[in-house]
C-alpha cells in the first residue's frame, strides 16, 4: 500500500461516525448492510451517512453493491487487510515472537 493510499484509509477512519459504520459492517459480514440500516444502527440522518459511506468507499474500506433499489454496503476486507499491514509490514522488525501471522515481508 502506497503511502498516500493509507493517509486516505486513515482520514476516513478519523471520524467516529465513519469508523463506526467500518465496524459494523465488519460484523456484519460480506453480505453487508443496506444503507438505512446503517443509518438507524448509528443514529444519523440518511445524507450524513451517504456522505460517510462515501468517503470510506473512495478510502477502499467499504464496497457497495445494488440489489433492486437499495445498495447494499460490506466491508471491503481486502482493503482493511491492506491498512492493517501496512502498519505492521515491518513489525518489530521482523520478530514473529511479538508480531505473529501480521508479519508481511519476509527477510530476503
Amino acid at each position: 500500500m502506497e503511502i498516500n493510499a493509507a493517509c486516505a484509509a486513515f482520514a476516513a477512519l478519523s471520524q467516529p461516525s465513519r469508523l463506526g459504520v467500518l465496524k459494523e459492517l465488519i460484523v456484519a459480514g460480506p453480505g453487508g448492510k443496506p444503507a438505512g440500516a446503517l443509518a438507524q444502527a448509528l443514529g444519523a440522518p440518511a445524507p450524513t451517512m451517504s456522505f460517510h459511506l462515501k468517503e470510506l468507499e473512495r478510502a477502499g474500506l467499504i464496497q457497495s453493491r445494488r440489489e433492486g433499489r437499495r445498495i447494499i454496503y460490506a466491508a471491503d476486507y481486502g482493503g482493511v487487510r491492506e491498512v492493517i499491514d501496512f502498519l505492521l509490514a515491518d513489525c518489530c522488525q521482523g520478530d514473529r515472537r511479538l508480531c505473529g501471522p501480521y508479519v508481511v515481508k519476509e527477510s530476503a
